[in-house]
């Protein structure tokens, strides 16, 4: 039979790419890690492995049971801190990391809901870009995240799409791009861009940097505002720019094309650890709501 020990040892192999560096990361000997790898195979009755190079490669075997094995791996991890935290006493604060990107006003109703539903919860409040906040909410410095859909996220978190959010391209009304028609997105190579990253230096998968000019920022207000003072075209969400462009300060970008602009999925996400608590439940339903118009 399997043991969970010889599936991290064959998971954290092929993700490694050698026996010592899953060994490493398992904080194991090595040869505990080979034997665990080889008694898998004995139970498989098939190599997992191909070992005549300097590096072991997964055979076709071994790449039909990977995925599998890191389904298996998931769950166990959610069944192990699930029966950690039986006898834990109810959770009484909140803390939420929040997308400068998503509008804040929409929120508020739900977390006023929360006030009356929950009374002796303590909340607090995180703003980040959607990279960071999944950083958060990995180290558990926060518990809930709202976001802008990301590829990459960790298999413990566990996320629900809520709705989208439309993104377009502004200029300051001083800028040449105001003066002229795109025809294409070369065009904006030609020009500085302004771009979100985050404090790692990540950028979400959704803005991409297409001028060789970039200047950054972690922050959509910051952003905004240099926008506004002429130092480039950015990717900026319509309820941030609205304000602007109704002032004459802030121009959506003219172009040929009808529309150039993003719609941007919005997630929740949390840890995995809290996802059956009914604070976190209930919040999780309102929050479906946040974006219907």
């Amino acid at each position: 039979m399997y043991s969970i020990d010889q599936l991290e040892a064959f998971v954290a192999t092929a993700k490694t790419g050698s026996f010592s560096s899953a060994a490493r990361s398992l904080n194991k000997a090595q040869s505990v890690v080979s034997q665990h790898v080889i008694n898998l195979e004995i139970d498989c009755n098939a190599a997992l492995f191909d070992r005549s190079g300097r590096y072991p490669q997964l055979t076709q075997a071994g790449h039909t049971l990977l995925s599998h094995a890191q389904v298996l791996l998931a769950q166990h991890q959610r069944l192990r801190s699930c029966a950690q935290h039986l006898d834990k006493p109810f959770i009484s604060e909140l803390t939420i990391g929040l997308d400068e990107g998503i509008p804040f006003q929409k929120l508020s109703s739900m977390v006023n809901q929360l006030e009356i539903d929950f009374p002796n919860t303590t909340l607090e409040f995180f703003t980040a870009s959607s990279i960071d906040i999944v950083d958060l909410i990995d180290t558990d410095r926060a518990v809930t995240g709202i976001i802008f859909s990301e590829l990459s996220i960790p298999s413990h978190i566990d996320y629900e799409s809520i709705g989208s959010i439309k993104f377009d391209i502004y200029v300051a009304g001083t800028h040449p791009l105001a003066q002229q028609q795109v025809n294409n997105l070369a065009n904006l190579k030609l020009h500085r861009q302004l771009l979100m990253r985050s404090r790692n230096n990540k950028s979400s998968d959704f803005q991409l940097a297409l001028s060789p000019d970039i200047w950054y920022a972690d922050n959509y207000y910051v952003l905004l505002e240099l926008t506004l003072q002429g130092n480039g075209w950015c990717l900026l969400p319509n309820h941030i720019a609205n304000e602007y462009v109704n002032s004459g300060r802030l121009v959506l970008l003219p172009s040929e094309f009808k529309d150039m602009g993003w719609h941007a999925n919005v997630d929740v996400i949390q840890h995995h650890r809290y996802s059956l608590e009914p604070m976190f439940k209930q919040f999780r339903h309102s929050l479906r709501q946040l974006l219907t118009p």
